[in-house]
């Protein structure tokens, strides 16, 4: 199933005004695009004379009217009436971050503000794209605290040090693609990083100290004790992804400080 790449899409407009309201826009060339104010909704599926929708995915495996979305504000909900099909709702700037619609599970809040909601479908792509406004921040200043007490950084990443290359290299591929499963070895991680002076040992190391020191990830319970050699585990690497993109310690622009490819 093939739909257009995040990168390659028509960026949808919000509505301007209140700077509420979202985006629905279909994965098809040209799009079709529906603007819905806060408390509009907007109904996808197969479709038939019977049973209009405002977004037709036309594939036999989507239901007729297979789910509904409500603007509200910032967010939205998103409801799916189907009998048997769960829904899978992506963050395509977030890393592998999506979240499950259940079957018949109504009016689900989704805070995204770009998100794709992927219906399961047999042939054509049943896919489509939410664009909600900018989410809001509280404009707050950090205040120095030299106290004991004072609030730790919870990782401590040093964006500057070889041991942050390292863990850039190994969550690229994830950065690339959300759904890649691809983990690089250590290799692969020496091979995109053009030897940058490391040797294997070398990122073995670093994996190990991110893994031990940074970001403190735990072995499995059926893990080999830990006096195997360091960083050779695929647990560790799998869950350093998985932790820094999850808690966005590595985030799309630092990939300017791997080499070209």
């Amino acid at each position: 199933m093939q739909t257009a790449p995040a990168s390659r899409l028509h960026r949808a407009v919000v509505p301007s005004g209140s700077g509420r309201g979202i985006v629905v826009q279909s994965a098809d060339d040209p799009p079709t695009v529906l603007n819905l104010a806060p408390g509009d909704t907007a109904t996808f599926g197969r479709g038939n004379r019977d049973a209009p929708v405002d977004l037709v995915l036309s594939d036999a495996a989507v239901s007729r009217l297979a789910g509904r979305i409500t603007a509200v504000e910032d967010y939205w909900l998103i409801s799916n009436l189907s009998l048997r099909s769960t829904y899978v709702i992506e963050n395509p700037e977030g890393g592998g971050e999506f979240v499950k619609l259940a079957p018949r599970r109504l009016d689900m809040p989704v805070p995204f503000e770009f998100a794709r909601i992927v219906v399961p479908s047999a042939e054509r792509s049943a896919a489509f794209y939410v664009f909600a406004p900018q989410h809001l921040y509280a404009d707050h200043q950090p205040q120095p605290d030299g106290s004991p007490d004072a609030t730790r950084v919870a990782f401590p990443l040093d964006e500057t040090a070889k041991y942050f290359k390292v863990l850039v290299a190994l969550c690229e591929p994830r950065l690339r693609e959300p759904s890649s499963p691809v983990i690089r070895t250590v290799p692969e991680i020496l091979d995109r990083l053009g030897g940058a002076g490391l040797s294997r040992s070398a990122v073995n190391f670093h994996i190990d100290y991110l893994a031990r020191t940074k970001l403190r990830v735990k072995a499995p319970a059926a893990e080999p004790p830990a006096d195997h050699e360091p960083g050779k585990a695929d647990w560790q690497r799998a869950a350093l992804v998985s932790l820094a993109l999850q808690f966005d310690l590595v985030r799309e622009e630092h990939l300017a400080l791997l080499p070209p490819r």
